[in-house]
């Protein structure tokens, strides 16, 4: 067993907190490898935001249990390197499957963990949820729970179509499982297909997708009916189209890639929404640097000339979310 207060992690619960009351959003960055966790500390350190380090099921597998957890405490320990003193950093388990599998996560040091019974029949999603809870919460582990379906693709995670969250539900679903936070589905989705053609608009002079408005309504009965609750939304990738246009001009192809318009996003920080997930964009950017790395040097096999310029170009943009999206700088 290993406290996530050994590898100098903290939890959601303060953070959260102060977010709801400052009118800002946590940026949550999924990470698979060295150097997205690298951007990931540098751009937080640098604006000094606090951040939520997210690891799916499958990038736990990926990693190893065992370096991760000495990856997230040796983040810590890069973040006072880079000047901040006192790193707001949690670790985070993204959609979890199973009670083992967040019972392992918090035996392993995360510091948040996320049960995902959003498939299941409503009262077996609150039966999973709740023992989650209850195990979790002996370690001051925080949980986050979901409501509602997402469309879309991200790892192991699929489903065709979305199906918002129902407010009627959520005051029962809170209270019957004690979770610390809810994510909600108001029309974000997985993966860098977030909505297909038929879903959009286009825009005349670009030819561009425009994808349909999120259902800020249901935003606003869920917060109604649970005034003050943290809120999550997951899919939340804006799917910038310079990184589009870059993996697809050197070799790529992504056609009809879309994402969530970052304005949107910006709105929903100022609510309840206080933690806001982004993982394609981040896959995205480090994609659209190492094509143009072997595509302007095709004889190129020093993986630091081709992840190094990857992990600025994910650097930018996570700053770029941090301060003009989230509005979580200079917040930790």
């Amino acid at each position: 067993m290993v406290s996530f207060k050994e590898l100098g992690l903290v939890n959601t619960r303060e953070m959260f907190a102060k977010a709801i009351k400052g009118g800002y959003a946590i940026p949550a960055f999924n990470f698979n490898n060295m150097e997205q966790l690298q951007a990931i500390i540098k751009a937080a350190a640098e604006t000094k935001s606090p951040v939520i380090l997210q690891v799916s099921k499958g990038a736990r597998n990926y990693a190893n249990q065992t370096l991760l957890r000495y990856m997230a405490q040796g983040a810590v320990e890069y973040a006072k390197e880079l000047g901040w003193e006192n790193p707001q950093i949690c670790l985070h388990l993204d959609h979890g499957d199973s009670f083992e599998l967040c019972k392992s996560c918090v035996d392993f040091g995360f510091s948040s963990v996320m049960i995902d019974g959003s498939a299941l029949p409503y009262e077996e999603n609150i039966a999973l949820t709740k023992q989650v809870v209850e195990y979790a919460h002996k370690y001051d582990v925080t949980v986050e729970a979901e409501l509602g379906v997402l469309a879309g693709v991200e790892d192991e995670v699929q489903s065709e179509e979305s199906h918002y969250t129902k407010p009627e539900e959520v005051i029962d679903f809170a209270t019957r499982t004690g979770c610390d936070s809810l994510a909600i589905s108001i029309g974000t989705s997985h993966g860098a297909y977030k909505f297909k053609p038929e879903q959009c608009t286009r825009d005349p002079k670009t030819g561009r997708l425009v994808p349909p408005p999120l259902a800020f309504d249901v935003l606003d009965a869920v917060m109604e009916k649970l005034p003050g609750f943290p809120i999550v939304l997951h899919g939340s990738s804006s799917v910038p189209q310079e990184y589009v246009d870059m993996i697809n001009s050197y070799g790529g192809k992504l056609p009809d890639a879309v994402g969530i318009p970052e304005e949107q996003l910006r709105q929903a920080s100022k609510s309840a929404v206080c933690k806001i997930n982004i993982d394609s964009d981040s896959r995205l950017a480090f994609t659209a640097a190492v094509r143009k790395v072997f595509a302007e040097n095709p004889g190129e096999f020093d993986p630091r000339k081709y992840c190094g310029p990857a992990r600025d170009l994910m650097t930018e943009l996570y700053k770029h979310k941090i301060i003009n999206v989230l509005g979580s700088d200079g917040k930790a």
